[in-house]
């Protein structure tokens, strides 16, 4: 199955933590795919520092709930703390989709419920995947990205 993660991290050297954060992934799965690096403003509580954003292409035969598991326990060995959805953190990894699959239950909502507002997930997402179709509502991340109206806080990554 091909799926779309969103990975981000704000605490101490945010692109190492991506880089071995991808590494973990790929441990498990291949990585297809990898799209350049955002610097991104934080949404929701703003006082913290900036994140470094990607995203990341693969094929996995895990189930949905296991790839969840998965990424959840990368980000806990790369030491975030559990419940901190709003604080910063070394890592964090949204599955953002699973193949053409709609999942909907209380622990794992796929699509990424909030990845056709989050400029921070469509820019580098169109960058390896601008004509991949969301599967509910039918448009192509590229066409989700020119509807999203807030872009400036996410700048190109030069490496430092």
């Amino acid at each position: 199955m091909t799926v779309y993660l969103g990975l981000g991290s704000n605490m101490g050297n945010r692109q190492g933590n991506l880089d071995r954060a991808l590494e973990m992934l790929s441990q498990r799965f291949p990585i297809d795919q990898v799209s350049p690096i955002y610097d991104t403003e934080p949404l929701g509580n703003t006082n913290q520092p900036r994140f470094l954003n990607m995203v990341c292409q693969g094929h996995t035969r895990l189930a949905p709930a296991e790839l969840l598991s998965l990424v959840k326990g990368v980000e806990l060995k790369m030491g975030r703390a559990p419940g901190t959805s709003n604080a910063p953190r070394p890592m964090d990894i949204d599955i953002l989709f699973f193949g053409d699959q709609v999942v909907d239950t209380p622990d794992l909502v796929i699509p990424h419920p909030r990845l056709t507002e989050r400029a921070f997930v469509l820019v580098p997402l169109a960058e390896i995947a601008p004509g991949l179709v969301h599967p509910v509502n039918g448009k192509t991340v590229k066409e989700l990205l020119q509807a999203v109206t807030e872009i400036q806080g996410v700048l190109r990554w030069e490496d430092g």
